[in-house]
């Protein structure tokens, strides 16, 4: 397991994630169409290409998703209860076809859980930034973690 449990977060502490990710044309796409999202500016290039963008802009939902996914390896995998909340969810500047994007992160604040003994909650503040270091999504995340075994 790759994912830390409860006692090896600190407040203050920052995670650069290894992953990078270019975003393609098919993940925009797939995306898109599985979510049943028909917007044009994610689909139709001519559409996209007289917008103030000149092409088609990623959905941002994606973005949010890959963004949570580039940082499950170092954060939540394998050591995570559940996933109790996603705040703050925000996307400064838009991701477009052929970004490579890559995530950091700082914890927040950590707590021990009232009603699980075995447990901790942690919360996450995450980035997503891409080759130019422009920040493209953020998110805070509250997560119930597994405390390490006796």
């Amino acid at each position: 397991m790759a994912g830390g449990y409860f006692e090896d977060f600190v407040v203050g502490q920052q995670l650069t994630h290894p992953i990078r990710r270019t975003v393609t044309e098919t993940d925009n796409l797939l995306f898109s169409t599985l979510t049943h999202n028909p917007q044009p500016l994610h689909l139709d290039a001519e559409y996209a290409r007289a917008s103030e963008f000149g092409q088609i802009v990623v959905n941002s939902t994606f973005s949010f998703s890959l963004l949570i996914g580039l940082t499950v390896g170092e954060t939540t995998l394998g050591t995570l209860v559940a996933n109790l909340g996603y705040d703050q969810v925000k996307t400064p500047h838009p991701v477009f076809l052929g970004d490579t994007v890559h995530a950091e992160t700082e914890i927040m604040e950590l707590r021990e859980s009232r009603s699980r003994p075995n447990a901790g909650l942690v919360v996450f503040a995450h980035r997503l930034l891409n080759q130019r270091d422009e920040s493209v999504c953020t998110c805070t995340r509250t997560a119930l973690m597994h405390k390490r075994p006796a």
